[in-house]
């Protein structure tokens, strides 16, 4: 693996923890906010909020995906050819 391609999995690493961070931390407020508004609470708009990083999330899945294709097709190998032996 090249250092570009490293350096791009790593990125896409972070980008995935910090928005699993941010669901985490949406969840957290979303109870604090809902708790102290009762009522008032704004649902939809939180709802919105956690399928907009959901979707974001699914990005980083998919440019994962993608990432490895490439990686593997600079190898040389078929990326859905390739299984994973046992260690038996």
């Amino acid at each position: 693996m090249t250092t570009v391609q490293s350096e791009a999995r790593q990125a896409l690493n972070r980008l995935q923890r910090a928005l699993e961070k941010t669901r985490r931390e949406l969840g957290a407020l979303k109870g604090a906010i809902r708790h102290a508004e009762g009522a008032d609470f704004p649902n939809d708009a939180y709802r919105e909020a956690d399928l907009r990083v959901s979707l974001l999330l699914e990005f980083t899945d998919e440019e994962a995906l993608r990432l490895q294709e490439k990686i593997l097709e600079a190898g040389g190998l078929e990326p859905g050819r390739v299984r994973r032996s046992s260690s038996h």
